[in-house]
């Protein structure tokens, strides 16, 4: 993998990670400039991944493609983004069948990179009831601040909250792509639902301003369940 970031000041082997008494030297560091290797990441991811979901975890070699274009956005590796159609300046919208590890790859991914992409992964049906309970509050909580990764988007229940029903989710988009106008905030997702599906979940006006927010990165959609 080519140049993707300079090294900081305060950071100066910001391409090793120490995982308890392991160490993980990612790639290499050349007139101050992080060259990945994409062999040393997989080794990682599949190491990080049994200690956050057991020890049958494991990268699947007809998925390697798709976590190669993820790696690119996570380390900013701009020129290859480019070749790949990928936005660095947007989030990411996960797409892919059930059980293929969208969340487990969400959660994994950010890992490589840890002083950077930092996000809480937050599923979309718990958004919902807590708006359920605690009203507009919510969406102004997950809609105005943060850098979160709408897990599951698509699938959660409408809100109602004292008797007024709400497309929750659709309320949250539509704030979080305000967010992202006025400071470029990244908003990250997983989904089961196809692009068709999603606008006719949310509506137009909100597919619209998803196609701004997100890199759609789609598994195929006969990947196999790997739970």
């Amino acid at each position: 993998m080519q140049k993707s970031k300079k090294t900081k000041e305060k950071n100066m082997h910001p391409h090793i990670i120490h995982e308890k008494e392991t160490m993980f030297e990612l790639g290499t560091i050349e007139n101050n400039v992080i060259q990945y290797d994409f062999d040393k990441i997989v080794a990682y991811l599949n190491y990080k991944g049994k200690l956050l979901f057991g020890k049958d975890f494991k990268i699947y070699d007809e998925d390697l493609f798709l976590v190669y274009k993820l790696c690119l956005f996570y380390i900013r590796d701009y020129k290859n983004c480019e070749k790949y159609g990928i936005d660095p300046y947007k989030g990411i919208l996960l797409s892919g069948p059930v059980g293929c590890g969208k969340t487990s790859l969400m959660k994994l991914l950010k890992c490589i990179t840890p002083e950077h992409n930092s996000y809480q992964v937050i599923p979309c049906r718990q958004i919902t009831f807590q708006f359920n309970g605690k009203g507009y509050p919510t969406i102004e909580m997950y809609g105005s601040s943060n850098s979160y990764c709408f897990d599951d988007l698509g699938v959660e229940p409408d809100g109602k909250h004292f008797g007024q029903d709400c497309n929750v989710m659709g309320e949250v988009l539509l704030s979080r792509h305000d967010l992202f106008i006025q400071n470029k905030r990244l908003t990250y997702a997983t989904t089961n639902l196809n692009a068709n599906e999603l606008g006719e979940r949310y509506g137009t006006r909100v597919r619209s301003r998803m196609r701004q927010l997100f890199n759609l990165v789609a598994f195929d959609k006969d990947c196999r369940d790997k739970r």
